[in-house]
């Protein structure tokens, strides 16, 4: 192999994708280019004004087409990066991200007379509309004891490919028959890329209750709606690729969108977290690695199988060959922290920071920072986008409790920082209390610079806190699998070892700390089980009032 190649790895999130040149032979990342999707997030109305209602969040699929476009292009030029020393590209997705198209993969929403219809659009991770079919899944599933539904912890999430399809066929029956293929956008960008359409493994077992070679049955189908029966063979049914594995090679339309060369090996898509962990070198059972950004996904491979209540899935494989990959998550949390800052930051704050040169996160994390544990008096709960572990119930909402009129901004702010690492401890609690072992936990993504969030979170844990050594780690992850996918590692554990990298360690519990949050845990967990597990439901009463009063 030639020393200099190097591999492109593309990770789609939320609000823009992000293209990452890495030089195979020791991970190094060489550069980086970010593209910022021009739609951004529809959750209000469609490019054409046609308004959404709530709990809607949409996505313009040309928005993807366009970071292979100008960022995989740019981070070549920022590398000094020669087209032919590139022998593979990787991609990785937010998920589950879904999308209708016709048969060629062309989206609905790009034909004209679709163009005004929501259904027609990619349904984003975050769309929570279709909590009500989530529901329905879940209660027959359990009515009729499906065998696939104790792999994901006993309830699957709205934001799922089933729950999401079975709205479109209910909402609107025409998107719904027009649709030829319902496709994970992981799957769609490869599509694009090398003309074959693959299912990846990771989105099939994690968000399609793909179990042990078979989908849900035709017959439960049909006992959920009977138009949704043969949903499974009709629109979704398709090869399952390996990940790892090439999905094809690069056609010359997309090597004309990309300056890359033209054949090169394209990998099998995956999910932004999942690529993450061998990129952050956590290949050994028990190592947790935690992706935190607008929300986190906490990944871990286990020797171990196991039933975690409220886990997003356990697949065979699904992380790493041999071992059983977990994964859970919380649906909000860098966006709790956005949404404090837009909402509740007063002016002589915004002039004090200013002065200070600092944003509003620097300024209130500093002054949060001198604070003693349970000094600001307060409790939170980080359920501001729902619950996704471990109640699995997106109509759950935000709770601040103790404020009174001397409770200051930079309070509230650490009750939220705090509450998000009580959500992580549920989550790490609930796969111990099932013999699941997680021995260290692993932070990767944006919010690893905030040193105040994360002593937080080792100190709510009581585990040490590594950090991965990149600062994309899902694209180097998915670089990481474009290299095994080109033939230049046997599998993803060679490739981690070469090019992954964390630092371990690098924030400790301190036990004082520790002890005093025990107290706040304790207290967040009664308020998780009394508005969470149905001792008052007001949560979903005020949402059913909202939406009569919305309707």
């Amino acid at each position: 192999m030639n020393p200099e190649a190097c591999v492109v790895g593309v990770d789609y999130g939320t609000l823009s994708g992000r293209a990452v040149v890495v030089r195979v032979r020791d991970g190094a990342e060489l550069a980086s280019a970010e593209h910022a999707y021009s739609h951004a997030v529809l959750d209000r109305t469609l490019p054409d004004g046609t308004g959404l209602p709530p709990d809607w969040a949409l996505q313009v699929p040309s928005d993807y087409i366009d970071v292979l476009r100008t960022a995989v292009p740019e981070a070549l030029a920022r590398a000094g990066v020669e087209p032919g020393q590139v022998i593979g590209i990787g991609t990785d997705f937010t998920a589950c991200t879904v999308l209708p198209t016709l048969a060629d993969g062309t989206p609905l929403c790009e034909l004209p007379e679709y163009n005004a219809r929501p259904h027609a659009y990619v349904k984003l991770w975050r769309h929570h509309a279709a909590q009500g079919q989530a529901d329905r899944i879940n209660a027959l599933a359990a009515e009729r004891k499906e065998p696939w539904l104790e792999r994901y912890g006993g309830k699957i999430s709205s934001e799922w490919e089933f729950a999401k399809a079975l709205q479109v066929l209910e909402e609107d029956p025409e998107i719904y028959q027009r649709t030829e293929r319902w496709v994970e956008a992981a799957d769609w960008i490869v599509w694009r890329l090398c003309g074959r359409y693959v299912r990846n493994a990771c989105t099939a077992g994690y968000k399609g209750q793909y179990q042990d070679g078979v989908y849900p049955s035709r017959a439960y189908l049909e006992a959920l709606n009977p138009g949704f029966a043969d949903f499974v063979t009709e629109k979704l049914d398709q090869p399952i690729g390996r990940l790892g594995d090439a999905a094809g090679v690069l056609t010359a339309e997309a090597a004309a969108w990309t300056g890359l060369p033209e054949g090169i090996a394209v990998c099998v898509g995956n999910v932004d977290a999942h690529v993450t962990a061998p990129a952050a070198a956590a290949v050994e059972p028990g190592q947790m690695v935690a992706i935190m950004g607008t929300s986190t996904c906490h990944v871990m491979s286990s020797d171990q199988q196991g039933v975690v209540p409220g886990m997003c899935g356990v697949v065979d494989g699904g992380i790493l060959p041999g071992l059983w990959g977990y994964e859970a998550g919380q649906s909000g949390v860098g966006d709790i922290f956005a949404w404090f800052v837009r909402t509740g930051f007063p002016a002589e704050y915004a002039e004090r920071a200013a002065a200070a040169g600092q944003n509003a996160h620097e300024y209130l994390t500093a002054l949060a920072a001198g604070q003693k544990v349970g000094e600001h008096g307060l409790i939170a709960l980080d359920w501001h986008s729902g619950n996704r572990s471990v109640l699995v119930d997106h109509d759950l909402s935000g709770v601040v409790v103790g404020q009174t009129l001397s409770t200051r901004p930079e309070d509230i702010y650490r009750a939220l920082l705090e509450a998000t690492a009580f959500g992580t401890r549920t989550i790490i609690d609930a796969f111990e209390d099932a013999a699941v072992p997680v021995k260290e936990l692993i932070i990767a993504g944006g919010l690893t610079k905030n040193a105040l969030l994360m002593q937080i979170y080792a100190d709510v844990t009581r585990r040490p806190l590594g950090v991965i050594g990149s600062t994309q780690g899902p694209a180097l992850g998915a670089a990481m699998h474009a290299a095994v996918a080109a033939g230049a590692f046997p599998d993803i554990r060679a490739a981690a070892q070469a090019m992954g990298k964390a630092e371990r360690g690098v924030y400790l519990p301190d036990p004082e700390r520790a002890a005093a949050y025990e107290r706040l845990y304790a207290e967040y967990r009664v308020l998780h089980d009394y508005f969470g597990r149905g001792t008052n439901d007001v949560m979903h009463r005020l949402r059913r009032i909202r939406a009569e009063a919305l309707a």
